[in-house]
């Protein structure tokens, strides 16, 4: 789970980045999923140099996670967005779906192997 946590920060960061270029926005808002994106490498990394730790810092990234997967579907939601801004947004959900799943499925293995 580290590995991919730090991937898809990495991912997140390059996003929120290449957007506010090619968009040539002006808003900060269009980084948010690079701010994300820093949140959940850093946990990655975080995880990986502190194997004790792991455990409660990929708890945190779920929960990172989440909060950026419902961010990212109510504004698409409420503001009914276009273009890079509906792109950015598909694309967050989709990283941080794929991660809240990755996530939630190695939290019930690990419970299986303790029981």
């Amino acid at each position: 789970m580290t590995k991919q946590t730090s991937i898809c920060g990495a991912i997140l960061i390059a996003l929120g980045v290449i957007v506010t270029i090619v968009s040539d926005s002006g808003s900060v808002t269009s980084l948010i999923p690079a701010f994300m994106g820093v949140i959940l490498l850093a946990l990655g990394l975080a995880a990986s140099a502190k194997p004790s730790m792991s455990h409660h810092l990929m708890h945190l990234m779920a929960v990172v996670a989440l909060l950026a997967l419902l961010g990212s579907l109510g504004s698409l939601i409420g503001r009914g967005s276009t273009g890079w801004a509906l792109f950015s947004q598909l694309v967050t959900i989709a990283v941080t779906g794929f991660l809240l799943v990755n996530a939630i499925q190695a939290f019930r293995n690990r419970a299986q192997e303790s029981n």
